[in-house]
């Protein structure tokens, strides 16, 4: 790049502008690097983060990578500066540790940059806003549609070294004079450039000649660094604020360098500039536009979407001369992509759009080697990843994983008879850490026990919610104990702990278990509501059935089950005292309930039962809780035909306010449906009880049918139709035909009245 850049004899240290995410900028910062062979090279990036520098060139650490600093204390708040293989940053350290030169970074210290961030009363928006009018200013200048395509077509594709720099120093200089003085974020600038100053001067007092020192930096702060002002001083320095800070290397995505993930210093398409980083290596001007296009074609084929050899001679045809109608010879993203749409997608941007975006943005993922500067829950973390071979669920694209916690036979040894138990522990620690890593699907009933179906998904923010549960353990577990304690201490009621039981089965965490069920022994003989109750029974009753295939021994938590269900089955006739809002979670109660007493011959079933006859007889409750316990006792076969007619004609009759018979019939529709739609004798009770009531009573009743069949599938209402059809002596084909097919307008008209129709004090 030639004396004018190294700034020989002028005992100026020589500074490189650059952008973040600039392979053309890493290419040309090399080749100053290799000509000027400096002894102290200064990098932008926060100066307590130079010790990580060592984890950044080791040779198994494979970009996209980030360090991020995170504070001591909660709330957990992060800075992260991230790396790809073509970052200048990165190629300029990556230089000094294979030419063994001194290298710092030199900007403010990342516990500054966090207490700062965490000042009141700043506003981070009024920067932003003057920068982005500069931009739309380049974007109308240019006569490209964004200020990426005139950076890349002026900058990426230069050929020459000297013109980069210039033109990087220019692009600095003018954006500088345009958006200085706009806001906040110009302050925290003068600061950091101060600081920055401060970090030139003091390399130079260490004996570091001046013109030996390469600093590289934003383009938009070489200006600042170059002004002469004097860096900060001693006093000044002790006035910055600061916090307690942890440091990290963490893997990174090219997604989220991507502009479009919301990072502010990303570019459109990191995997597009990957290829052009690849381009200055193979020193091939046109290669990033041949692979573009070519790995684009290939994704397509490879998914099933046929795209010709034609296709793709022809897009490359037009992406270069599209390129030669704004005068360049090189296509720039955009060309590349309008030949595309044009060549392959035949016009239409749906037909490539998902090759595109795995063609520009990518899906690569960093990566560390083992105890590379990690917090020891990062290395737990990934050392678990590796022991229950989770390692290539590692990817952006979320993957499926189904569990079997049986013990498989098949294999010799033990760890492989249970790998499925061990995952299943992993990843319900993780989930309960809010790890968004893991994702817990539901499966089909009758394999809950032992079948689980998981969807895994590796972001940057699952690895940042990995280290920020550092504060509650070293270990994967300890944390979770940590959780779940801390959920037990909350106290906020027996059903939160029995949850936590049951999150510690699920979680292979016997000593928690034992934990949590000792307080609840100790809280379960307090008063509750008959619904928590309920919730409680359903946690323990599931962590006894989950037990044989975890190998946790759950005995202990029997009796209190007992005590709980007992206590239930006393509150619950008072508990369906109630209105119709407060009737949802007594119905729901009952539900849980009865569930448990299904599943468990140790609870005292004819207790059950006595119950449920003495909400399903009583006048006095709620009716549609009467007629849901009506509905379970059918389900069961503890109700036959003969008492089942007796309450339909107590329940319909003319006496009965038309609310409250059609909310019991709302109620024993909420079970066992396809038993009640046989039963003929129902549906003529309840035709026999309509025809007595009059227009009003007739409209209030129909409000709360409609409610009761509203989850009724089509087929279900077809068979009631026809069942109807039978008792009116017309044709139950006709009649189902009628009930199924769309409504008037005259009868949405008067549906909707009957929606505002005035029903006093129901």
């Amino acid at each position: 790049m030639g004396g004018k850049v190294q700034n020989k004899g002028t005992g100026q240290p020589i500074f490189f502008g650059i952008r973040h995410l600039s392979p053309a900028g890493a290419w040309y910062l090399r080749k100053l690097l290799d000509e000027a062979q400096p002894q102290m090279v200064l990098v932008e990036g926060p100066s307590d983060f130079t010790e990580e520098m060592a984890h950044l060139t080791n040779q198994g650490t494979k970009p996209p990578v980030a360090i991020m600093a995170y504070t001591d204390d909660t709330p957990i708040r992060t800075v992260l500066y991230p790396f790809a293989e073509y970052s200048p940053e990165y190629q300029a350290v990556l230089w000094a540790h294979e030419n063994q030169r001194e290298c710092r970074f030199m900007d403010l210290p990342s516990s500054v940059f966090l207490a700062l961030s965490h000042e009141e009363g700043q506003d981070e928006s009024l920067g932003e806003e003057g920068r982005m009018s500069v931009y739309r200013r380049l974007d109308e200048l240019s006569g490209d549609d964004a200020h990426e395509t005139f950076w890349e077509r002026n900058m990426e594709h230069f050929s020459e070294g000297h013109g980069y720099f210039k033109g990087a120093e220019s692009f600095g200089k003018n954006l500088r004079e345009l958006t200085q003085g706009r806001g906040r974020e110009d302050a925290e600038y003068l600061v950091r450039e101060a600081y920055m100053r401060r970090q030139i001067q003091k390399a130079i007092e260490e004996g570091f000649a001046p013109e030996k020192i390469l600093v590289v930096t934003g383009a938009y702060h070489v200006e600042g660094l170059k002004s002469g002002l004097p860096g900060l001083n001693d006093a000044e320095m002790k006035q910055l604020p600061a916090v307690g800070v942890q440091k990290t290397l963490m893997p990174y995505s090219y997604y989220r360098l991507s502009s479009r993930s919301g990072y502010g210093a990303g570019n459109k398409a990191p995997a597009y500039f990957g290829l052009l980083w690849e381009g200055f290596l193979a020193g091939e001007a046109d290669y990033a536009a041949r692979s573009y296009l070519s790995r684009l074609a290939a994704w397509q084929r490879k998914n099933g979407n046929m795209v010709s050899s034609a296709e793709v001679i022809e897009a490359v045809r037009l992406a270069f001369s599209l390129a030669g109608l704004h005068g360049y010879q090189i296509p720039a993203l955009r060309d590349l992509r309008d030949a595309a749409i044009t060549c392959m997608g035949h016009g239409n941007f749906g037909e490539i759009a998902q090759a595109v975006a795995d063609t520009e943005i990518g899906a690569a993922i960093g990566s560390l080697p083992q105890g590379v500067s990690r917090t020891s829950i990062q290395n737990d973390f990934y050392r678990l990843l590796d022991d229950l071979s989770l390692r290539r669920y590692c990817t952006v694209a979320a993957e499926d994983l189904h569990l079997d916690l049986r013990e498989k036979l098949t294999v010799k040894s033990q760890k492989s008879a249970f790998l499925d138990r061990e995952r299943s522990f992993f990843l319900h620690r993780l989930r309960v850490l809010g790890v968004s890593f893991v994702q817990w699907q539901q499966v089909q009933q009758e394999k809950a026990t032992w079948a689980e179906h998981w969807v895994l998904r590796w972001t940057p923010e699952a690895e940042i919610e990995i280290v920020e549960a550092q504060l509650k353990g070293d270990t994967v577990l300890q944390a979770a104990s940590f959780q779940m304690k801390e959920e037990v201490e909350k106290g906020e009621g027996i059903a939160s702990v029995a949850k936590v039981i049951e999150e510690s089965f699920l979680c292979g965490m016997p000593e928690t278990v034992s934990y949590a069920t000792a307080v609840l022994q100790k809280i379960a003989v307090e008063a509750a509501a008959v619904e928590e109750i309920a919730k409680t029974v359903h946690s323990l009753s599931l962590v006894i059935q989950y037990g044989n295939i975890r190998k946790i021994s759950s005995e202990p938590l029997i009796p209190v089950l007992e005590q709980l269900f007992l206590r239930a089955c006393l509150l619950l006739p008072g508990s369906c005292v109630c209105d119709d809002n407060a009737s949802k979670e007594i119905i729901q109660a009952m539900g849980l309930l009865n569930e448990a007493a299904l599943h468990h011959g140790f609870l005292p079933e004819e207790r059950w039962l006595q119950v449920l006859e003495e909400i399903a007889d009583r006048d006095d409750l709620n009716t549609k809780v009467s007629g849901y316990g009506a509905a379970i006792l059918l389900e069961r076969g503890k109700m036959d035909n003969a008492e089942l007619e007796r309450k339909v004609e107590r329940r319909l009759s003319k006496g009965v306010p038309a609310d409250l018979g059609a909310g019991w019939f709302e109620g024993l529709s909420m079970k066992n449906r396809y038993a009640l739609i046989t039963r003929m004798s129902l549906w003529e009770s309840l035709d026999h009880y309509l025809e007595t009531l009059d227009d009003e009573e007739f409209k209030r009743a129909l409000l709360f049918l409609r409610r009761a069949f509203a989850d009724f599938t089509a087929r279900e209402k077809s068979d009631i139709a026809e069942n109807l059809g039978e008792i009116w002596q017309l044709n139950p084909q006709q009649v189902s035909e009628a009930v199924n097919a769309p409504l008037t307008e005259e009868a949405q008209e008067m549906l909707d009245e009957l929606d505002e129709f005035d029903f006093g004090d129901i």
